[in-house]
């Protein structure tokens, strides 16, 4: 076992460590912006290069310097708003009340659900606008368009989006959507925070030492070595959660805070390394900038949401991108 002066390593946070149940996660809390808009976006990861910014930071010690940030670089093209959706307070939580779907949808999106026939969107919202008394929300159904990346993929990943403001806003917006093609710029400016929620990269079943840490044992024991030493108490007679064991290592839906947004742009070849990014290719259209890391591999679908955790202050000037190749060229 570990020693002593070693700490535990593999989070408690997350129990079971089960696979994700789907590529696309859901959003579970949404925070409201404070004005009438979508609460929301997604994009694909291209991958990660550093920048140069000068910190405008009043109180940061580097306030005035050019300081090197690494950031992550995620492909953004529009998103179009397929459906409007509204729900009820039920016993169990929101149940869905009706459902007005946009007359003219992309052959892209039929190969991902059947979508209804005859749609009549004009009555579908006349009829949820009169019944808006008993409507406690009203979100929309989105997909992305992957057709317009450089990737091979051409199904598009549907989500649905929160509002913000109150009812008859929402709706006055939602309606005014639909069908409509949604952008970044649309949603998210330059120099705020967002929320990223993404599946991490898989890596299958694992065993103790590579998934929790577990201290190899000494070149003489017997029955193997990267195992743990003893499999818990005898009382009681069972194991616990908290005994390590092999299992599932990746493909987990996570969210990271605060993650800043250093630049949005149209032209991805502004952004995209000689060679294009490993993996993933040249970005060809719109993207964001975003500071460090994010969850999951190149062309990984990302999920950005307004900050739940309060932000402090953020401005940045990016001064210079580093196109180097990725490929060691």
């Amino acid at each position: 076992m570990a020693k002593h002066s070693k700490p535990r390593a593999g989070s408690l946070a997350y129990v079971p460590r089960k696979r994700a149940k789907r590529e696309t996660p859901r959003i579970h809390s949404w925070v409201d912006s404070g004005e009438v808009s979508l609460l929301g976006f997604a994009g694909y990861k291209a991958g990660m290069t550093n920048v140069l910014a000068i910190d405008n930071r009043k109180n940061s010690p580097t306030s005035g310097m050019e300081i090197f940030i690494p950031v992550t670089v995620i492909e953004t093209p529009p998103m179009v708003v397929a459906a409007v959706r509204s729900y009820k307070d039920g016993y169990l939580g929101k149940e869905v009340v009706a459902e007005a779907w946009a007359k003219e949808l992309s052959d892209d999106l039929k190969k991902r659900l059947t979508v209804p026939k005859n749609r009549n969107p004009d009555k579908r919202l006349k009829e949820m606008e009169k019944d808006l008394e008993e409507i406690s929300d009203i979100r929309v159904i989105m997909h992305t368009q992957p057709r317009l990346t450089g990737m091979p993929k051409k199904i598009p990943d549907l989500m649905e989006i929160a509002i913000g403001g109150n009812l008859d806003e929402k709706f006055e917006f939602a309606r005014n959507l639909l069908g409509k093609e949604v952008s970044v710029d649309d949603v998210f400016d330059e120099n705020r925070f967002v929320d990223v929620t993404a599946v991490t990269k898989g890596k299958g079943f694992q065993g103790v030492v590579k998934r929790f840490g577990v201290k190899i044992q000494p070149r003489k024991a017997g029955k193997g070595r990267r195992h743990i030493g003893t499999g818990g108490a005898w009382k009681p007679a069972r194991k616990l959660w908290r005994e390590p064991l092999p299992g599932q290592l990746g493909y987990h839906t996570r969210t990271e805070y605060n993650k800043v947004i250093l630049q949005i742009g149209k032209d991805g070849s502004k952004v995209t390394p000689r060679g294009g990014f490993l993996h993933y290719g040249p970005v060809s259209g719109d993207y964001i900038i975003l500071s460090g890391s994010v969850p999951g591999p190149a062309k990984r679908l990302i999920r950005l949401t307004y900050p739940r955790r309060p932000p402090g202050e953020v401005n940045f000037e990016i001064t210079h991108i580093n196109l180097a190749s990725k490929q060691g060229a």
